[in-house]
Formats: structure tokens, sequence, C-alpha cells
């Protein structure tokens, strides 16, 4: 199997990198916009000038039957942006429907799209998950264009017949991850006291090895083809049980205080941060049942376990 994989410097790229070339009888190519310090033995590159409609991808998708797309612009800087759902429909969207078309053109077979539970929304009632059926309710720009996205490539799949799989991913975690949740681990590392034991929450997770699994199986099961995936470690955490996980893994005691919800909202508010505060006292559950069943697949890799590695990671890194 020869696979395309963009993305492959991101944090979820780097893990998919890896396990692509740990598969016996895998040739992967990745297609970056520069060309990294290191590549594994074997790995061919190809520059790009970037993910636009503009770009040609003849010499990148030359022999490719899978193409995973990993990579995606995430957040624009909205007090430069006049209209950040148009600038991320330019790479989410036009420039994925631009890549998928030109890889039906080349002769690839499959292609596997990185999409994100914010197709969905930012969050369920508690005990009541998304699962594959659930209607997409998008309340960003950022899930608005993974949620067209995915539609886009549905279509040029039936356009073409280049088999589209979607997996949709909550939070990544692991080692060398950055932003919130290494935040959350500096935090605790350094006993800061943190507002959270009345926090009675479901939040869904992945470690990024269990989501590399399913993005692997997905480029070969004959049952994928066409459908959306969800994905997950299988089990949920409320805020404070991940901060005491962590911190448990960290070696280290937690500080939470039982602030009740309701202050930390208006917090929350009253500083600017009433949707990162929403993020931590809500809940985002999803149902992986029909992922398991269809594919006969389950995370490899438990959450007690991932949570050990990315903390143990942070201890000889301290998030560097």
């Amino acid at each position: 199997m020869n696979v395309l994989l963009t993305g492959a410097t991101g944090f979820v790229g780097r893990g998919m990198l890896a396990r692509l070339c740990a598969e016996p009888g895998v040739r992967v190519r990745v297609a970056v916009r520069r060309m990294p310090d290191v590549l594994p033995d074997g790995v061919e590159c190809t520059l790009i000038q970037g993910l636009s409609v503009f770009q040609c991808w003849d010499m990148a998708l030359q022999g490719i039957d899978v193409v995973i797309h990993a990579a995606a612009q995430v957040r624009v800087l909205t007090e430069r942006c006049v209209d950040p759902l148009a600038e991320l429909r330019a790479v989410n969207v036009d420039a994925s429907r631009h890549l998928a078309r030109q890889a039906a053109a080349a002769g690839a077979k499959r292609f596997v799209y990185v999409s994100s539970i914010k197709a969905n929304g930012e969050e369920t009632e508690l005990g009541r998950p998304y699962c594959a059926e659930s209607p997409a309710f998008p309340k960003d720009p950022y899930g608005q264009s993974k949620l067209e996205a995915e539609q886009a490539l549905f279509a040029v799949g039936e356009e073409t017949g280049l088999e589209v799989v979607v997996v949709r991913s909550p939070l990544v975690y692991g080692p060398g991850v950055k932003a919130n949740f290494a935040s959350l681990m500096r935090a605790l590392q350094q006993r800061l006291p943190l507002p959270f034991a009345a926090i009675d929450n479901r939040r869904s997770l992945v470690a990024r090895d269990n989501l590399v699994d399913l993005l692997l199986l997905c480029a070969r099961h004959p049952a994928a083809v066409g459908r959306m995936f969800l994905v997950s470690d299988g089990r949920d955490l409320s805020t404070a049980q991940l901060c005491r996980e962590l911190s448990e893994a960290l070696g280290v005691s937690p500080r939470l205080l039982p602030v009740p919800t309701r202050v930390l909202r208006m917090l929350g508010l009253i500083v600017g941060r009433g949707q990162q505060m929403q993020r931590l006292l809500g809940s985002l559950q999803v149902d992986i049942s029909a992922t398991c069943q269809l594919l006969d697949w389950k995370p490899p890799v438990q959450m007690r376990q991932a949570i050990q590695e990315t903390a143990q990671w942070y201890r000889e890194h301290r998030g560097e």
C-alpha cells in the first residue's frame, strides 16, 4: 500500500507517520511545505506550496493508493480577519476537495479524512453522547468548515468512485501534546489551585495512538468506504477526574477547589473566556459503538496507560 500523508509535521500527523513506517508493506510519502529536519528512513518527501485550489498534486500523488489527509487550518487571527469562516473554508473545504479530485484522477483508491467532533457541535447532554446518526450542528467556523469539507469529499467520492472515509475526533492527547492539555499538566505539576472539584461533567478524549490505529484501519477495511466514524478512548472523564488522573501520573497531589459551576461560568464571562470555561464545565461525549462493531475495532491503548505515557513525556520535557 502506497500512502500519501498530509499534515505529517503536526501532532496527529507525526503519530500517523510513525505508525505507517512501522507497518510492513506500507510505503509512505509526505507532502510538506518545508523539508523536515529529520524523516524516518524510507519516507519520500514532496514539497508543496500549501493547501489551496492552486496546488498541483501530480508529483505527490504519483503511484499513491491511499491519501490520509490530516492537514487542516484550525484557527485564524480573528482580529485581523473579516470573515474567519471564508478563510477556513478556503483551506479545509476548497483545498481538500481539490486534493480529492486530483487523487481520484491520479488513480488513488481511498481518501481518509481526519475531521473533528466539532462538526457535530460543542456540547452534549450528560449521558447522551453524539453517535454516528446524530445531526450535525457546528457552533463555530472551524466546526462548520470541517462539516462542509466532509460533505464536499463525499460528493467527490460519488462523482469519481474515490473511496472516502471520515473520522471525527474529539480532543487528541499523547506525548508531545501542546495547547490546553499541556497547560493543564503545567498547572498540575506546579500544584496551582484549580477550581474544578465540583465539576460533574463527562468528556471524551482520544489518545493519539488510538486515533492513528483507527485511521490505518480505515485505510484498509472494506466496510469503511463511504462512512463517517466517531473515535475516542471508550472511556469518559469529568474535568475533575482528568485532573486527578493526570496528577497521579505526574506524581503530584492535585489542589482542586469545589467552586460552584455557576460561579465559574460567571467568572468566565467576566474575563472574556466564556467558551474556554464552558469546555471545562460542559460535557462532550461520543459513542463509538458503531465504529467498534462495523470495523471490529477497539481502542488498543487504555486511557490510563495513555495518560501515564503523556505525563511521562511531560516530566521529561517539561512541555518544551
